[in-house]
This record gives C-alpha cells, sequence and structure tokens, in this order.
C-alpha cells in the first residue's frame, strides 16, 4: 500500500482534526492532506502566534491555507508568560508544546471545535532525536499521524512535490527558542535579536541556516557547502550583527546541524 493510500485510511478513520500548524513542510502537508481527505469543515488548522515563531513562518502559513483553502485560526502563544520555558531548561520544549496543547484542548474539549482530535506534524524521523514536545503530544492525547504511519522526513518532501506544494523544499525552521544554549535564559528581545540575524542572513543568501545566541556572540551555521561563502561575508554580517546587539560573531566551521545543541543534553 503506497504512503498515500496509508494515510488516507488513517484519515478516513479521524474524520474531525485540527491541526497544529507551524508553517514548516510537515505540518503544511498533514494540513493539506486533512483538507483533502476530509473537506475544509473538518479539517481546520491553527497556528501560535508568539515571539518564539518566525514572522517567516506565519507568513508561509498564511499564504499555504489561503492557496489550498484551509480555514486558519491564529491563536496567541502563551509559552512567552511561562517561568518554566523563560527558563530554558533542558526539557524547554516540553513546557512550549504543553502551552500550545493546553490552548488546544480548550477548544476541542468544549469549544468551537468540540470533539475534533488535535494532530500535529511530528514523523518518524523526529523520534530519533531528544524531542520533549513528544512527551507532550502524548500527554495532551495530540496524535501525530506521520508517526503513525511511519512517514520520514525524505517521504514528506516527496509527497508534499508529487502534490506541488510550494513548501516542498522549504529549509527546516524550529522555533527560535532553540537557538539558545539550555540554561540561557530567553526573553522576547533576544527572540527579536536572533530572528533578525537570521533574517539578515536569508537576504545575503543563507536560506538555511542558523544563528546560536552565546551572549554577546554569535555563532552562524550554515550548509556546509556554504561555510567558505560565509567566511567571504563576515565583515558585512559582523557590522550588521554588531548593529543589533551581537559584539561578535563567528563561523561553525562544522556547518548546520539541526538539533546540534542537544549534544550535550544527558538524559
Amino acid at each position: 500500500m503506497s504512503s498515500i493510500a496509508i494515510l488516507e485510511s488513517w484519515f478516513q478513520k479521524t474524520p474531525k482534526v485540527l491541526v497544529a500548524l507551524s508553517g514548516g513542510v510537515d505540518s503544511c502537508l498533514v494540513a493539506f492532506l486533512s483538507r483533502r481527505f476530509l473537506g475544509k469543515a473538518s479539517a481546520p488548522a491553527v497556528i501560535s502566534v508568539s515571539a518564539s515563531l518566525k514572522s517567516r513562518d506565519l507568513l508561509i502559513a498564511r499564504e499555504f491555507c489561503d492557496k489550498y483553502d484551509i480555514y486558519l485560526e491564529e491563536i496567541s502563544g502563551q509559552e512567552v508568560h511561562d517561568e518554566n520555558y523563560l527558563s530554558n531548561p533542558v526539557n524547554r520544549c516540553f513546557y512550549c508544546k504543553s502551552a500550545l496543547y493546553t490552548s488546544l484542548r480548550g477548544i476541542t474539549d468544549n469549544g468551537k471545535y468540540s470533539g475534533y482530535t488535535i494532530i500535529n506534524g511530528n514523523n518518524l524521523s523526529d523520534t530519533g532525536d531528544y524531542r520533549p514536545g513528544l512527551k507532550a503530544a502524548k500527554d495532551y492525547s495530540a496524535r501525530s499521524p506521520l508517526i503513525e504511519c511511519e512517514i520520514t522526513k525524505e517521504e514528506i518532501r516527496g509527497l508534499a512535490k508529487s502534490f506541488d506544494l510550494f513548501v516542498w523544499n522549504k529549509p527546516a525552521s524550529p522555533c527560535l527558542s532553540s537557538r539558545f544554549p539550555y540554561g540561557e535564559r530567553i526573553s522576547l528581545d533576544k527572540l527579536r535579536q536572533v530572528e533578525q540575524a537570521e533574517d539578515y542572513l536569508i537576504r545575503l543568501g543563507y536560506p538555511d541556516s542558523r544563528v546560536r545566541y552565546y551572549g554577546e556572540m554569535a555563532r552562524i551555521e550554515v550548509a556546509s557547502d556554504q561555510v567558505e561563502k560565509l567566511k567571504t561575508d563576515m565583515p558585512a554580517i559582523s557590522n550588521y550583527f554588531s548593529e543589533i546587539g551581537f559584539s561578535k560573531c563567528e563561523v561553525d566551521e562544522e556547518g548546520l546541524v539541526s538539533g546540534k545543541l542537544n549534544r550535550n543534553v544527558v538524559l
């Protein structure tokens, strides 16, 4: 049975869903398939808008839902009001996702989407990394069709491309909070600073990049085949980063590695 057939069967058994949308290819594919298999009224999407969400991702989510006729609801992200999240412990993602699912449960338990199943874009490839957000999903009975149907990240991009979804090759864009080493307190100003820095790199031609926050220093990760180019751009980058509050910045010679800050986590 093909991946699409397996997913269609999954949705047939889950007739009303509320999609937790982030603007990334994974949750966008889930939102698209939900709409395709269940219809607009039975597959609304919700995005949590806060300083930890890139403005670019919010705009992409809006554009995606408009293009594919998906009903999108925007709610105010509550994680930025939680001291457990702001203190940035190793399980920060658990508190962030718990805030999201608490809000979603509020509208599926007794609200306008009563009886709808909360679903997300977590996929099989996510289970190989340290992902405390997966525990939050389990605690709040949020389901992951891509995990349950054993769909990997590579398959997701292939499926998205087959449907000609404009996000099929969008670089991964995890929550801005992931740029901070665990223990480094998170604030709205710091989140904005990192977002400004990464937006500048995108404008320079580094669509897949991370700016890791180390106080007054920024460590920049780009795709490995762009590291040498990055070095030539560092004078301009250093000037701009200085303007937004980083007195020093350096190139990460290893290049971009998703989840790099999880390497030192001891479970």
